[in-house]
């Protein structure tokens, strides 16, 4: 199985979900994921990610962006994990940064990528280290040629260095 990126939800109006498979698909690629890894992506609003970070983190309050590690089991694909994103949080962040909706769900998929591959953000230190590291991985992942539309959206073959 190729590397893989289900959405679970449907996109915000306005973004291209091929666009963000594809995108999600170059990021675990320029990650050095594996060939048969799997990404499951669910986009809420506010509500939903307050009530997972509430169950899951301890922490009562929205954020932008939720990374889950899998369990382990058996099987072929290599479940890299879930991502829970926040569009309400998102669209808001977008508007701060001074760039659209799609470009900041690509900045958290990356973001989440790199949780899920083990960096962590817990000091100031490290959150501005993954900081970087999620802005270069996503010009790494931007360069890479995306299909035409209409085309399957396959990940590149080639596996960037890290």
């Amino acid at each position: 199985m190729p590397l893989t990126v289900r959405f679970v939800s449907r996109a915000p109006e306005g973004v291209s979900r091929a666009r963000l498979k594809w995108l999600g698909k170059a990021v675990m690629v320029a990650a050095g994921c594996g060939l048969h890894a799997e990404l499951s992506v669910a986009i809420g609003n506010d509500r939903w990610i307050q009530e997972l970070n509430q169950k899951y983190k301890g922490k009562n309050a929205p954020t932008d962006v939720l990374a889950f590690p899998p369990g382990e089991g058996p099987g072929e694909a290599q479940l890299l994990g879930d991502v829970a994103i926040s569009a309400e949080t998102a669209w808001r962040q977008a508007r701060l940064a001074g760039h659209d909706l799609t470009t900041e769900l690509a900045l958290l998929l990356t973001h989440a990528v790199l949780h899920l591959t083990g960096w962590r953000d817990d000091t100031p230190a490290r959150r501005r280290r993954m900081m970087k590291q999620t802005r270069e991985l996503l010009a790494r992942a931007s360069q890479m040629v995306q299909p035409a539309k209409g085309a399957t959206s396959r990940a590149p073959a080639n596996r960037a260095r890290r």
